[in-house]
């Protein structure tokens, strides 16, 4: 539905430009910081138009199937991701006859659903990248130094967009306050909105427990998640997940 828009047709160029296996380090992290940062300035303009023309954007949902390996730590950062974009997850664990099965149920305006499925899928090839290219300690079990990096992936990541979004959300106070009406105040509701149409779908929504993870990949996780340099401080990055990593089991 979104996929003609000139703005999301520039950051997908973007985060491809990040993608390419030929961009040093430092173009890579300008890439995404520049692209993390029109993410964020859509979803403010789509907010403000919204507010005079109800009903253009209504509220959705999405499904997104996590492959293996670390399905799990990957459908944490999907959710990181909506939270950070004003949408809700619903992380599902299934069964297949490969063990379990993650999918991720995604909430929120259709805008915002456009712009967390195509950064998830971007920060999905980067971090993959990235992982793969952190030599795991010989002291260290692979999978759990694998499964904590991309829990410190997730973390930087989380931080850096609560940081964007609220500068963006800062800079367009002006032309909100113009329209009558408050930036803070409008995307609030669209969080809030995603939040309802979520627990409508998952009445009996249930948080997950918290997990007991052995690797010391974090900080190696947290460094990579960290190129742009959008935010900062570990505890930060690596709080408030509760709320989007839901878990749900299906038959």
């Amino acid at each position: 539905m979104h996929t003609e828009d000139p703005m999301l047709a520039k950051v997908r160029k973007l985060l491809a430009q990040a993608e390419d296996q030929a961009a040093t380090p430092d173009e890579a992290a300008a890439f995404t910081a520049k692209a993390t940062r029109l993410i964020a300035d859509y979803g403010i303009d789509r907010a403000l138009l919204d507010e005079g023309q109800p009903g253009r954007d209504p509220v959705g949902d999405a499904v997104i199937d996590v492959d293996a390996p670390y399905a799990n730590e990957k459908a944490t950062l999907a959710s990181v991701v909506a939270d950070g974009l004003r949408c809700r997850a619903v992380v599902r664990r299934g069964r297949s006859s490969d063990g379990s099965s993650f999918s991720v149920h995604l909430f929120g305006r259709e805008s915002d659903l456009a712009c967390v499925e195509m950064l998830f899928t971007s920060l999905l090839l980067q971090g993959t990248r990235d992982q793969l290219a952190t030599p795991v300690p010989p002291w260290e079990h692979k999978a759990a130094f694998r499964r904590t990096w991309w829990l410190g992936f997730a973390g930087a990541i989380g931080n850096r967009l609560t940081e964007s979004e609220r500068q963006a959300a800062r800079e367009a106070e002006g032309r909100f306050a113009a329209a009558g009406t408050s930036a803070a105040l409008v995307l609030a509701d669209h969080a809030r909105e995603a939040d309802e149409a979520m627990r409508a779908a998952y009445p009996r929504l249930r948080v997950a427990a918290s997990r007991r993870l052995t690797g010391g990949g974090m900080v190696d996780g947290w460094a990579s998640g960290q190129q742009a340099d959008l935010g900062t401080g570990v505890a930060a990055g690596l709080g408030g997940h509760g709320r989007t990593a839901a878990i749900t089991d299906s038959a």
